[in-house]
């Protein structure tokens, strides 16, 4: 392994770096990770230190060093991050930049599954189930009625996905009956997916995993198509990401060519899988691993800096860093104490008014709220309304999530893949088309019977010793209408032709009117009703060229077949809001607002037991055994690590303010109770510059000030007045 320092200059020159950035350039460790291309390289990139500027520019750089751009890929975590990396790379590089795999790890385990997934039994149009259709798939598997049950198991079933393991292996090392009950449940799922050519999200890791290892030859294919993989926010990936990526990367570790960025301080998804072991791991699986720092943070003051380099300190180091700046040592970070949630609350609205008062930084948009958990928001969101300030809490709905635009997407999950039996069932349902309950439960045993998917079945010779002439003829005309509709959409291209045949679809099935005639509120129909046109305007768009975020994109043709689109809409979770930029306060939880910054942040709620969040009593208080006890109290001490990581990443948020506030009495039930401070507050105020504000006096010093603007208003007012 070898490290490297701010001061060592990479070997290559740096002739792209210095002409393509703004004026400032590229700093030494930024131009070192940048010009590093052939071996195995893990950029450690602390907060704010610009690492998706080192990513884009070294596409440029590989790019200039004559690799072609289609044999590099850039794989990031959310379809967001990779939209804003795409945009970077073509203002930075041009035209290239179209061609290079800029996409997410399930966006890439979706193109691998297309293209090579045949040898595993996959149709290339295979479909990709959301979480309400896992769900019902599991109640159906586990015999269950229960939603809550379903979703438990599907908890259970995606953790050990994660962890590579299938159906024969979580049962042969399930820990209970519990377990070994969840692990049986796994086995009839997944026999369920095979039936319905359908995978999961997590299936879009583990199934290119499968392919890569048993397939030599489609992993040699593989493994030839990716010249250089860029992985951001490296310390998120889990212990399958992990795998797949060293097996598209060539079989001698020596001849590795890949750049991992991340940040060990940042790593907070534990709870859905990610590990540090990844980050362990590097260097022993690539002896060879130059490892680069980015310690220069260009968001935060030096305050804010010294602050959160003081709450990490007592993690554990895989690799020690220490965050610094040049933007000079800015305003000291404040510690406030309230009575209770209400008044925190309060102070925060009067934090937010003093600060658009007297900051050069005025705009809403410039203040965001941090919490621990959503149900925080509440009482924020009643200050904010009654101080009519506007806000946005961040996380809401997936515009995927909407009832009419899970009815649309199933239709095209089922012009797709007529094998996907839960697509049929509401597709068939939505609107209403005279096909009953009983006629498709018929259709079901029948279907089960004979191994049969339900479209498959219908068309079946034996269907009507099972049914009556009248429901056979009703399911055949369903059928036929779906096989023309597909053969339509096979054949519509280009936003005019897609935007006309969605709209004549629409009407022939009278969507608009089922929308209507379901809701009792018309100004929600209405609402529901323009939400559609909006989905069907965005499909439109994309066969007229645009960038398809679930594939990667840059290999498709400036114009797609509507039939083509519909193959990536399951992968995708928001459209992107019009209204990007809205000037409003934004709330949100400390793990959503990673990746974010805003100039002024307000932590609110820094409690024991909220931050770090409900850490249970140690081994020593618990029966059982020694080891028992080390093993609680070691699943602690991580716990208690990961919050410490979300308080620095709540602090690193902040560009030049932070407030971190906490109640000393809040509600738990009907009850008020008394709250200790977080211990995060006091290893951060081991900074000397850090301030404790006594929250009386600042209200006392904001009325005087309000009140002097009121009376310079009324007198102001008084004199327009007088003649």
């Amino acid at each position: 392994m070898v490290t490297c320092t701010l001061g060592m200059i990479s070997r290559f020159a740096c002739d792209f770096c210095m002409s393509s950035s703004p004026s400032h350039g590229l700093n030494l460790a930024q131009q070192d990770a940048v010009n590093f291309l052939h071996g195995p390289c893990l950029v450690l990139a602390g907060a704010g230190s610009g690492k998706t500027r080192v990513i884009t520019h070294k596409i440029g750089r590989l790019i200039q060093a004559g690799l072609e751009p289609k044999r590099i890929a850039a794989i990031t975590f959310t379809n967001k991050a990779a939209a804003e990396m795409r945009e970077r790379a073509k203002g930075l590089i041009g035209k290239p930049a179209k061609e290079v795999r800029i996409c997410t790890f399930h966006a890439l385990g979706v193109h691998m599954l297309r293209e090579s997934g045949e040898v595993l039994g996959l149709k290339p149009q295979f479909s990709i189930l959301d979480s309400d259709d896992v769900t019902s798939i599991l109640k159906d598997a586990g015999g269950s009625t229960d939603a809550a049950t379903a979703r438990q198991w599907q908890w259970t079933i995606s953790l050990w996905k994660n962890m590579g393991l299938n159906a024969a292996q979580a049962l042969a090392q399930a820990a209970d009956d519990n377990e070994r009950i969840t692990a049986t449940i796994m086995a009839r799922y997944e026999e369920r997916l095979t039936a319905y050519q359908s995978v999961d999200f997590d299936d879009l890791i583990g199934l290119p995993l499968k392919l890569l290892r048993d397939h030599p030859e489609v992993r040699a294919q593989w493994q030839q198509h990716m010249g250089h993989i860029l992985v951001d926010e490296y310390q998120d990936t889990n212990a399958t990401q992990y795998e797949l990526l060293k097996l598209l990367v060539p079989d001698d570790p020596n001849a590795a060519r890949f750049t991992a960025v991340g940040d060990d301080d940042q790593s907070i998804y534990g709870w859905r899988g990610a590990t540090l072991d990844n980050l362990k791991k590097l260097p022993v699986d690539f002896p060879n691993l130059k490892v680069i720092k980015l310690e220069q943070n260009y968001r935060s003051t030096g305050a804010i800096l010294q602050a959160a380099n003081n709450v990490i300190g007592p993690n554990p180091k895989l690799f020690p860093k220490r965050l610094w700046s040049d933007l000079g040592e800015g305003e000291p970070v404040r510690v406030v104490d309230a009575d209770n949630e209400e008044h925190e609350a309060e102070r925060m609205v009067a934090r937010i008014q003093s600060l658009r008062s007297n900051s050069q930084h005025k705009e809403f948009r410039d203040f965001a709220v941090l919490y621990r958990a959503n149900h925080q928001a509440r009482v924020l969101e009643q200050a904010l309304r009654k101080a009519q300030i506007p806000y946005k809490v961040s996380g809401g709905q997936s515009f995927f999530d909407r009832a009419e635009i899970r009815d649309l997407c199933a239709w095209f999950r089922l012009w797709v893949n007529n094998d996907d039996d839960p697509a049929f069932l509401r597709a068939v349902t939505t609107p209403k088309r005279g096909i009953g309950h009983q006629t498709l439960q018929s259709l079901g045993t029948f279907a089960s019977q004979y191994k049969l998917s339900l479209f498959e079945a219908l068309f079946s010779s034996s269907l009507p010793s099972v049914l009556n002439a009248r429901a056979v003829g009703s399911l055949h005309e369903f059928g036929r209408y779906v096989n023309d509709l597909e053969y339509r959409a096979r054949h519509t291209t280009g936003a005019e032709d897609a935007r006309a045949f969605l709209t004549d679809w629409l009407k022939e099935i009278g969507y608009e009117k089922h929308l209507y005639d379901s809701e009792d509120n018309e100004k929600l129909a209405a609402s529901r009703w323009t939400n559609v046109m909006e989905f069907c305007d965005w499909m439109a768009q994309r066969c007229g060229g645009q960038i398809d975020d679930a594939a990667g994109v840059t290999l498709a043709s400036e114009k797609k077949s509507l039939l083509e689109v519909a193959q990536t809409i399951s992968l995708l979770s928001t459209i992107s809001e019009r209204e990007q930029d809205q000037n409003v306060v934004t709330l949100s939880t400390l793990h959503a607002a990673k990746g974010l910054e805003w100039p002024h942040v307000i932590l609110i709620g820094v409690t024991e037991g909220m931050l770090p969040f409900k850490l249970d009593e140690g081994g020593d208080s618990l029966g059982g055994s020694s080891r028992e006890h080390e093993a609680v109290n070691e699943s602690i001490a991580q716990r208690l690590q990961e919050e410490r990581r979300l308080m620095y990443v709540g602090i690193t948020r902040a560009q030049r303010t932070l407030v971190v506030s906490w109640p000393r009495r809040k509600k738990k039930g009907r009850e008020m109770v008394a709250a200790q401070p977080s211990r995060f507050i006091a290893e951060m105020a081991l900074d000397q510059a850090t301030v404790k504000e006594d929250p009386r006096e600042k209200l006392r010093a904001l009325r005087a000030e309000f009140a002097k603007k009121a009376q310079e208003t009324a007198a102001a007012q008084a004199l327009a007045g007088t003649p």
